[in-house]
C-alpha cells in the first residue's frame, strides 16, 4: 500500500467512526434483503432498495437494461476507476433457519451470502462517496450491484453494457463458512474452478417391461450414462484437472411396467484447469454417444457454457493483503486453497486485472458449520463491517 503510516492511521480511524455510525444500519439492510430475496433477474425489489441508499448517500445509479442490477461511479477526474462488485441474487430454495429475518417468499433463500456482499459494496461505496466529497479519493470507484451469479448470466450482462468500460482494476469478496470471521482468505491464482451446466435427453419408441428386447430400454441407457460417463472421463483426462461430471437432476417414466419414450438428466461440469475446460465440451459429447451406442436410444447433449476457472492477478492479491494486514490484522489474510466451486466473477477478469477473496463469517469457536447452499446458511453479522474496511481500503491501495 502506498499510503504513509499516518495516512494510514487516518484513514483506519475514518473507517472506524464510519461504521461506528453505520454499521447497525448495514447489518439491518442485509437483513431487509435477506428477509425478501430474490432470484436471478427478478431482483426488482432488491434493485430498487440499493439505488435508494446510494441516491441518499450523493450518487447516480445506473439500472441494467433488464431492469435488475446496477452500477454507480464516485468521484471524478482522470485517476484509475477500481471497481468493487456485489452479486445480489438469491438461490432457489427453502430458508430452514428460525430467525426473525427468515425470508418471507417461498422457494427463494440467500444461501450463499449475496445479501452480505451487497450492503459490503454499498457500505463500502458510502464510505468512499465521503472521502470523496472531502475531496481525499485520489481516483474514482465503480460500485456494480450485479444480478443472476448463480446462473453465470449476470457478469456478461454487465460486461455488455459496458459496466467494465474504463475499469482498471476489479475486486469483490465472497462469503466463507469455513474461514473464522476477522480472517480474509486469500489465493494468488486460480481460486474458483469452471462451471458448465450438461442437459441429456435420451428418447427411444417405448414399451412394456416384460418385453425390453422389442423396443429400447431407455432407463438402463440412461443409468449407463450417468454411471458410466464420470468414470470414463475419469480415465479420459489427467486427473490433476479434476474435471468431474457431477448429477443434480435425473427422470424417466411414470408407471413401474412401462419403459418410457424419454428421460433427461442433468448436472454440472466443473474442472480445475483451464485447458481442460476448453477442451471438455467435444470430449464429453465424444465419450455420451460411444456409451449410449450400444442400447440404440437418441441422445441429445445440451452443452452449455457457464464460467471460467477465477484466477486471482499476483498485483491485486497482493493489495488485498495490504489492506487486510494493516486494517484488520496482521494474521487477518490466511492462505485459501482453491475450490470446485463456479464463480462469474472470472468473466471480469478475463478483460481486467483483479482479485476475489473469501470473507470469513464463521463464529469464533464454532465447531459445526453449514455450508453455502444450504438452507439454514447463515453468518456472523461482525463479517459485514469487516468486508467494508477490507474493500474500501482494497480499492484505495488500487488507486
Amino acid at each position: 500500500m502506498t499510503t504513509s503510516l499516518a495516512e494510514g492511521t487516518e484513514l483506519a480511524g475514518q473507517l472506524a467512526q464510519f461504521l461506528v455510525k453505520h454499521d447497525e444500519e448495514l447489518i439491518e439492510f442485509r437483513r431487509d434483503l435477506h428477509a425478501h430475496p430474490e432470484t436471478a433477474f427478478n431482483e426488482h425489489r432488491t434493485t430498487e432498495a440499493i439505488a435508494q441508499r446510494l441516491k441518499e448517500g450523493g450518487l447516480n445509479p445506473r439500472p441494467l437494461a433488464r431492469g435488475t442490477g446496477l452500477w454507480a461511479d464516485i468521484g471524478r477526474g482522470d485517476g484509475p476507476l477500481i471497481a468493487l462488485r456485489a452479486d445480489i441474487d438469491a438461490l432457489p430454495m427453502e430458508d430452514e433457519k428460525d430467525v426473525p429475518y427468515r425470508s418471507v417468499f417461498p422457494h427463494a433463500c440467500h444461501a450463499c451470502g449475496h445479501d452480505a456482499h451487497t450492503a459490503i459494496v454499498l457500505g463500502a461505496g458510502l464510505f468512499l462517496q465521503t472521502q470523496a466529497e472531502a475531496g481525499l479519493l485520489p481516483g474514482r470507484v465503480r460500485l456494480i450491484f450485479q444480478p443472476a451469479e448463480e446462473i453465470a448470466g449476470g457478469a456478461l450482462e454487465v460486461v455488455k453494457e459496458g459496466g467494465l468500460s474504463g475499469v482498471d482494476r476489479i475486486f469483490a469478496v465472497h462469503c466463507d463458512p469455513r474461514i473464522e470471521v476477522g480472517k480474509v482468505g486469500l489465493r494468488t491464482g486460480a481460486i474458483t474452478g469452471s462451471c458448465d451446466n450438461l442437459q441429456i435427453k435420451v428418447s427411444g419408441p417405448g414399451g412394456h417391461t416384460a418385453r425390453p428386447h422389442l423396443t429400447v430400454d431407455l432407463v438402463y441407457a440412461l443409468s449407463k450414462i450417468v454411471t458410466e460417463l464420470p468414470a470414463v472421463l475419469s480415465r479420459r483426462v489427467d486427473p490433476r484437472s479434476s474435471l468431474s461430471v457431477v448429477w443434480g437432476q435425473i427422470s424417466a417414466g411414470s408407471a413401474f411396467n412401462t419403459i418410457p419414450d424419454i428421460g433427461y438428466a442433468q448436472g454440472s461440469v466443473r474442472s480445475l484447469d483451464e485447458d481442460t475446460w476448453h477442451t471438455a465440451p467435444e470430449l464429453i459429447k465424444s465419450l455420451v454417444d460411444q456409451v449410449a451406442a450400444p442400447y440404440g436410444v437418441d441422445v441429445e447433449l445440451d452443452y452449455r457454457r457457464g464460467t471460467p476457472a477465477t484466477v486471482n492477478e499476483a498485483k491485486s492479491i497482493q493489495m488485498f493483503n495490504d489492506a487486510v494486514s494493516k486494517f484488520i490484522g496482521e494474521s487477518a489474510a490466511v492462505p485459501t486453497p482453491q475450490s470446485l466451486g463456479g464463480e462469474d466473477f472470472s468473466w471480469y477478469i478475463e478483460s481486467v486485472p483483479g482479485a476475489l477473496a473469501r470473507l470469513g463469517v464463521r463464529p469464533p469457536g464454532a465447531t459445526a458449520v453449514t455450508d453455502i447452499h444450504h438452507p439454514a446458511f447463515d453468518i456472523d453479522e461482525r463479517a459485514i463491517g469487516i468486508g467494508v474496511k477490507v474493500m474500501a481500503s482494497t480499492a484505495l491501495a488500487a488507486m
